[in-house]
């Protein structure tokens, strides 16, 4: 169903285009992606609309990004039933952990965690307290 403006979402108000400049090792990248409101221009002022650009931007660089090549999600074989909801709870998880502990290379702390076991199945009980 196309609305009004011939965007190809329903309930559409706005549409916005962000281009996306950036250098990485000296090399000029340049992204365009759309950002679709379904507020009229009276509640989402071109700021909120920044705004909520910036903050999904965030989340993809934060979690998305982590899920995706930390932790190579979309390489998962798991397909069916609960598997994938189970490895992404996983993976959620052990983000959360990571960053609960004040790490900010989840890579490098999952590496570390890798190697030292016992220190994260003692940090994750003494947590807790035992009832008897």
């Amino acid at each position: 169903m196309q609305t009004p403006g011939g965007i190809g979402f329903p309930h559409a108000q706005q549409a916005v285009r962000i281009t996306r400049t950036r250098m990485v090792a000296g090399k000029r990248t340049r992204e365009t992606v759309y950002l679709v409101v379904s507020l009229p221009a009276a509640h989402a002022q071109p700021a909120d609309l920044q705004e909520w650009g910036r903050m999904e931007w965030h989340i993809e660089n934060r979690l998305h990004w982590v899920r995706d090549v930390t932790f190579r999600e979309d390489a998962h074989r798991a397909r069916t039933g609960n598997g994938p909801a189970v490895a992404a709870a996983l993976r959620n998880t052990a983000i959360g952990f990571h960053r609960g502990n004040g790490e900010t290379n989840i890579a490098r702390a999952t590496r570390r965690a890798n190697r030292r076991p016992h220190d994260l199945i003692a940090t994750v009980t003494s947590s807790y307290p035992t009832t008897q």
